[in-house]
């Protein structure tokens, strides 16, 4: 897939904007593919998650011994015919893989709300943006009334924004947008778990690190299993 220039333009860029983590269904690009076997840690980052302070915003540390190590940001072998570059979902499994050269990843848990569950197959990191806005879909304002008045400004940037630190956002191979965010959370202990709303969430100090890694337009493929 090729993003072509025009559609970079501001005026796209505020549709995403607006265009929250909604449901979409995509029968025709569903990713069938099983998880790549992996076997012993090579090196885990439990000394990452301290406060951050980022843009002017002050990121509170994790209590990372309350989380569970398989969700704890670690560099993994992984076998895979994927390219290095390459982001693997596996909403499953509640774990996102940043591929490394030399059969390696980088492995983050991963918290999975419905509209996670709702779309699966190939894509590409078409835009990304830190410290993002956050417009809620009109269906939660519908269910939460405390939301709705953020449907059209939108929560600006802060520690307490749902999707966090950043957030990246997925079009198909036809280049459409699939509705699909790669984002942070300040809810640390969603992760590995199932939420009611939402993408798929990082922890805020996995979700900069993943962000640093991840280029947009075609140089990133991602391919969410279910």
């Amino acid at each position: 897939m090729r993003i072509r220039n025009s559609m970079l333009a501001s005026g796209l860029l505020a549709s995403l904007a607006l265009a929250g983590c909604s449901t979409v269904s995509d029968t025709t690009t569903t990713a069938q593919a099983e998880s790549p076997a992996r076997v012993e840690t090579a090196q885990i980052f439990t000394d990452s998650y301290g406060s951050v302070t980022d843009a002017g915003y002050t990121l509170p540390a994790i209590p990372i011994n309350r989380v569970k190590k398989e969700f704890v940001r670690q560099i993994v072998d992984y076998d895979t015919p994927e390219k290095p570059g390459t982001v693997i979902v596996n909403t499953r499994e509640r774990h996102l893989y940043y591929i490394l050269p030399g059969g390696r990843a980088v492995r983050y848990g991963i918290g999975v709300g419905k509209q996670g569950f709702a779309w699966s197959g190939t894509a590409y990191v078409a835009w990304k943006q830190e410290w993002p806005t956050w417009h809620p879909p009109k269906e939660m304002a519908a269910r939460r009334p405390d939301v709705a008045r953020y449907v059209e400004d939108g929560m600006g940037p802060g520690i307490n924004n749902p999707l966090g630190a950043r957030a990246m956002y997925l079009f198909n191979e036809k280049g459409q947008d699939t509705l699909f965010r790669l984002h942070g959370t300040p809810e640390w202990a969603s992760i590995g778990t199932a939420a009611s709303s939402g993408c798929i969430r990082l922890m805020n100090q996995d979700v900069i690190d993943l962000y640093k890694r991840v280029r947009p337009g075609h140089a990133t493929k991602v391919v969410v299993i279910q």
